[in-house]
């Protein structure tokens, strides 16, 4: 067994036991070595957003004192839902190893599926978007944005 997915399945299950969430798990590693880790703690968090690669992300973010986590690679139980694959690309981090799949996931009860087949265009709606673009201008005539 791969030792980092080890490492995943072991720090899902110490949220399972605590009762954080479900079963996914996640570490994130650089050069050999693991710089963030985390499991699901949508339950204990009352946060939806609270997902293992979710978790992992913000860990290793803060133990390298940056946002960009190019080179680094992502390993994790469940294959990543779109929020996580989004926070993933944000993140730079260009490879993923998942243990169980879409499928998988749906069979113990989780209801990815209904993200692959939400109409977003019923709804969202643009609103007040002279007063947004005013301020993307002010943002973007910001010389060092590094700071933000």
């Amino acid at each position: 067994m791969n030792k980092y997915m080890k490492m995943a399945i072991e720090e899902a299950r110490e949220g399972i036991r605590q009762h954080h969430g479900g079963p996914f798990g996640c570490v994130i590693v650089k050069d050999g070595k693991v710089i963030g880790r985390g499991h699901n703690k949508v339950v204990i968090n009352h946060d939806p957003t609270c997902h293992g690669e979710m978790m992992a992300i913000r860990d290793a973010c803060k133990n390298i004192g940056d946002f960009d986590l190019e080179g680094c690679e992502l390993y994790t139980t469940g294959q990543p839902c779109p929020m996580c694959r989004g926070a993933i690309l944000w993140a730079g981090i260009k490879k993923v190893f998942y243990g169980c799949n879409i499928e998988d996931t749906e069979n113990i009860g989780f209801r990815d599926n209904v993200f692959y087949n939400t109409d977003f265009a019923e709804m969202e709606e643009e609103l007040n978007r002279i007063e947004c673009l005013e301020l993307y201008a002010e943002y973007k005539k910001i010389e060092d944005k590094t700071m933000y």
